[in-house]
């Protein structure tokens, strides 16, 4: 609520993530899933009237609290994106710099850790896990 106060007196206007669903906490844990709102994430995700939502973003969901909270924690445009079975949260801040950008893990003699090939890099600091954006996002 408060970055919803933040945002108005800012800017006028206020902009928040959505699910688009009207859901109660289940009785075996989780939020079970009683409408879903035409034109919404819920539904282009899939979800389905009966439905029961336990985790989001790997984030456990015991109830329609859990829910909600977990929903407005995040911003319009943040994207979790699964790749073989691995995570990744993506900021909508950072897409833009990130876009067509290859993570690789290395295991090697001078030390083991994430390495970043970013085509929008205009340079980088050599390790593979910093870079200058050749263009603003």
């Amino acid at each position: 609520m408060r970055s919803v106060v933040t945002q108005l007196l800012a800017t006028g206007k206020a902009e928040h993530a959505y699910l688009g669903v009207a859901a109660q906490t289940s009785p075996s844990g989780g939020a079970v899933v009683g409408t879903v709102r035409r034109g919404t994430p819920a539904r282009a995700a899939g979800l389905q009237r009966g439905d029961v939502i336990t985790a989001v973003d790997g984030q456990r969901i015991s109830s329609i609290n859990d829910l909600q909270s977990t929903i407005d924690a995040k911003k319009p445009g943040d994207e979790t994106i699964e790749r073989d079975g691995v995570e990744f949260f993506v900021d909508a801040e950072s897409a833009d710099y990130l876009r067509g950008s290859t993570l690789d893990y290395r295991d090697g003699l001078t030390g083991a850790g994430f390495h970043i090939e970013n085509p929008n890099a205009a340079r980088t600091c050599g390790c593979g896990t910093s870079f200058e954006a050749a263009r603003p996002a």
